[in-house]
């Protein structure tokens, strides 16, 4: 993990002031910005949101899919943990603490958008960065591959139901055409191109090995344009929402909370539930990991498409980033100091076992 990486957060906590600062002293820039849209899809976040997501798309490997039987006990708890529990745990939290607990707190009228901005997050499964928090816990590279690229297909189909199911619960009104749209732009269009290039790329390398050296070569070229995406992104949203935040200083607070019981808490459901089955640590710290993480790049862009630049909705979905790293910093060392609790497995998910012989 690169030293930018380990401290994403103190860069999105200064682009948050940045961010802030820009939007008090030129708010006509932060206007004409926000005047760049067509069916409530902002041009510039969209280009930025690209920028984000694109990277990560390469990285994913649907050729995986084909070994996803070969660690099946790992594979339900991350299924069940991110698409049965998760998204409707963060709903829950969301209107117990915006519709009751917080609810003097904020201005009237705005609980939905909390709540809104919540299940955004809460119905993305994180991709890219599960990379990064399995290798830290010796994670199986190929079993996270496999689980990552499973997600990423559910994804195109699961996404939008789910998100338009839950925002008709807690009774917001859900525009199907801009959910839509925000799934074919931010996650189909994106992985295409990710999975083209991929094809590209891996086109006449002579064993896997040289065929992953060339995309890994090629994603570290592009990484910067994600990096700078997600900081820019970060200073749009706060440059917009600056008024609202500057009156209201703890909404930011407000708003770490319950996504801090969710992250620690469905953390706790997968790890637990993998200990109690057996299964090895380096599978369970992986499939306990990409349920807690999100992909927030999605849940920025589809907050920005069906609620606005300078949406409560949008401003949760970057308090995610802000929250996130510093949370699976943290999970990261809980997993390996009990790594002991787990049985050792030192097969690779692809290694083949010799018959044992009987003993004479």
């Amino acid at each position: 993990m690169s030293l930018f990486e380990r401290y994403l957060s103190v860069w999105v906590a200064l682009c948050l002031i940045a961010g802030l600062t820009l939007g008090a002293i030129i708010p006509g820039v932060f206007d004409a910005l926000a005047a760049l849209e067509y069916a409530s899809i902002n041009f510039v976040v969209a280009v930025l949101i690209w920028a984000m997501v694109y990277p990560m798309m390469v990285a994913v490997d649907f050729s995986s899919l084909a070994r996803v039987h070969e660690r099946p006990k790992g594979l339900v708890i991350t299924l069940t943990v991110n698409w049965l529990i998760k998204p409707f745990t963060m709903a829950a939290l969301g209107v117990l603490f915006f519709e009751f607990l917080f609810a003097p707190f904020i201005e009237p009228g705005t609980a939905g958008q909390y709540i809104a901005g919540m299940i955004l997050l809460g119905a993305a499964p994180c991709t890219a960065m599960v990379f990064v928090w399995s290798t830290l816990t010796k994670g199986d590279p190929n079993y996270t591959l496999a689980q990552v690229s499973l997600n990423d297909a559910i994804m195109i189909f699961a996404y939008a139901p789910i998100v338009a199911l839950l925002l008709g619960v807690t009774d917001i009104s859900v525009p199907w055409d801009t959910l839509i749209l925000s799934v074919v732009l931010y996650i189909v269009v994106p992985l295409t191109a990710g999975v083209l290039t991929r094809l590209h790329l891996t086109r006449g390398a002579r064993s896997p090995a040289e065929a992953e050296a060339a995309v890994a070569r090629f994603t570290a070229g592009v990484k910067p344009f994600s990096i700078i995406g997600l900081l820019a992104t970060v200073v749009l949203l706060f440059g917009f929402q600056g008024e609202v935040i500057l009156t209201q200083p703890l909404v930011i607070v407000m708003i770490a909370i319950p996504l801090l019981i969710q992250s620690y808490g469905i953390f706790a459901v997968a790890y637990w539930a993998a200990k109690a089955w057996g299964v090895p640590h380096k599978v369970a710290a992986p499939c306990a990991m990409i349920g807690t993480s999100n992909f927030f790049e999605l849940a920025v862009a589809v907050a920005i498409g069906l609620f606005g630049l300078n949406s409560i909705a949008a401003l949760v979905t970057v308090v995610g980033v802000l929250v996130e790293v510093p949370v699976m910093l943290s999970l990261v060392a809980f997993a390996n100091r009990t790594r002991h609790w787990f049985p050792l497995d030192e097969a690779p998910i692809r290694a083949s076992r010799k018959p044992e012989q009987s003993e004479p």
